[in-house]
């Protein structure tokens, strides 16, 4: 591809993202497409001779585009926002351009710097301690997703456990460690201790406030005592500020608190609600980070404007990390990294290449400001509040938990002909049939959860576009369709 006509197709793509969400209304919510209707409207081989990229945009149009969900529909509240913006797309789009390949200092100077600057702008603009600054003991690093982040946490808390010497699971010297987490922590701290080489029953789970689902401190106190005493060697405990389910926020104080007593490394898992804390009247939900906590991730990816992937690990000290990950081979050794002036973001990470993701957030930070990120997060949590209330008021729906973010999780209230309230397993299937039908409405997306025994639907509010007009409307779909199912009889 000439450069000409890069600068022609170019102008027609970047066109076509533009007209997408521009009109991206007009498209269905969640994708019609049945298992396999893509791939059989794709040829079976690839091109033998080379086709022009008008054939490339077409099929766009005809096969990609209608087996989309559209995340970007301001009528999309299924998951977490995974948001994108005009100065996050051009960034990538730079940083696509560029080609960077940044994995040490001496690759692309530039890409290590820019990250280091803006990972420390936004630690400033979350209230975060002035350990997790590149330039004091610890620093930030944009990882792929929060998933990837704790997996480095949990590898940098393994090593430490084991005084920095190589682990080896599964034999008889290495010891037991564990990894403590609730029934309310994200999947990928599982995952995480699988791919670390953990036995399924060294992930111990602490009990949680029935009303809350907030993390026990003291119920993590006594298993860490317990399984001391039985000779394990407790590695991390991960605490989380907006839980994915329900958008809980555990104790990260009083659990740090028992951490600090008992030496284990506390990980905060805030890849959601952390970007919150831009808005100073939100900096709370950070309260014992500051001295306790040894690392922290948030994703800008998910409600600040900066499309995926782009995930924020920080850590308070960072040498554990770079013990735990750092292997030299000849051909990476340079003068820069032998000087050991400069930051080498290879050891942050699991792999070893990475992308001038840097871009993208340093886009978004300079094109909104401050100001603009706020407004951003506080007209999300508004309409939130504002659904909230209609919830509460209404005597067909329960709110479920706290909502301090963007997510409400609603309970259906389902009776008899009597009056007289379903039982959990009647209700449960009436809230699951409520949802598929709203979903293949194509009109709105919503996800589900189980709270306790019940079914309960969850409406994450925070796409760029989503406006009042749309969480209105998306309420009036659901009532109107629960008294239609009511009506039949659920």
């Amino acid at each position: 591809m000439t450069p000409e006509e890069f600068r022609r197709y170019g102008r027609q793509v970047v066109d076509r993202i533009a007209d997408y969400l521009h009109s991206i209304e007009s498209y269905p919510v969640r994708s019609p497409a049945r298992p396999g209707e893509v791939r059989a409207a794709l040829p079976e081989h690839p091109p033998e001779e080379g086709e022009p990229f008008e054939n490339v945009l077409a099929d766009l149009d005809r096969v990609v585009l209608p087996g989309l969900t559209h995340w970007q529909h301001p009528s999309f509240f299924a998951y977490f926002p995974a948001n994108t913006s005009g100065p996050a797309i051009l960034g990538d789009l730079l940083s696509s351009g560029l080609g960077v390949q940044g994995m040490v200092w001496a690759t692309s100077p530039a890409c290590t710097e820019l990250e280091t600057v803006v990972v420390d702008w936004l630690a400033e603009l979350l209230g975060l301690p002035s350990s997790f600054r590149t330039d004091a003991a610890g620093g930030g690093v944009i990882e792929d997703s929060a998933s990837s982040a704790s997996l480095v946490a949990l590898l940098a808390a393994l090593h430490g456990a084991g005084g920095g010497a190589p682990r080896a699971p599964g034999t008889a010297d290495a010891g037991r460690y564990t990894l403590y987490v609730s029934s309310q922590t994200h999947s990928s701290l599982e995952k995480a201790a699988r791919i670390a080489g953990l036995a399924p029953d060294d992930v111990r789970f602490v009990d949680v406030d029935p009303a809350t689902l907030a993390m026990d401190p003291a119920h993590l106190d006594a298993l860490l005592t317990a399984d001391v005493a039985a000779g394990a060697r407790p590695a991390m405990v991960c605490a989380t500020i907006g839980t994915t389910s329900t958008t809980a926020i555990d104790p990260v104080r009083r659990i740090g608190e028992v951490c600090r007593a008992h030496g284990v490394w506390l990980h905060v898992d805030a890849a959601y609600a952390g970007v919150a804390a831009v808005c100073p009247e939100l900096r709370g939900i950070n309260d014992g980070v500051a001295g306790y906590a040894d690392s922290y991730v948030t994703d800008p990816h998910k409600w600040l404007l900066t499309n995926f992937d782009c995930s924020v690990l920080w850590t308070a000290d960072r040498t554990p990390m770079i013990e735990a990950l750092s292997i030299l081979p000849e051909y990476l050794r340079n003068a820069a990294t032998s000087s050991g002036e400069v930051i080498d973001y290879r050891d942050w990470q699991i792999p070893l290449g990475r992308r001038f993701r840097a871009l993208k957030l340093w886009s978004v930070i300079r094109w909104y400001g401050a100001e603009g990120l706020r407004a951003h997060i506080r007209r999300g949590i508004g309409l939130a509040d504002e659904l909230a209330a209609l919830v509460a008021a209404d005597p067909r729906f329960e709110v479920v938990t706290p909502h301090p973010f963007g997510l409400v999780c609603i309970r259906p209230v389902w009776s008899d002909e009597a009056d007289r309230p379903l039982p959990a397993g009647r209700a449960n299937e009436a809230t699951t049939a409520l949802l598929e039908r709203l979903n293949a409405s194509g009109e709105l997306y919503l996800s589900h959860t189980r709270v306790g025994e019940d079914v309960v639907l969850r409406m994450a509010i925070g796409a760029p576009a989503t406006e009042r007009v749309h969480v209105l409307a998306a309420w009036d779909h659901v009532t109107a369709e629960y008294d239609r199912l009511a009506a039949e009889g659920a």
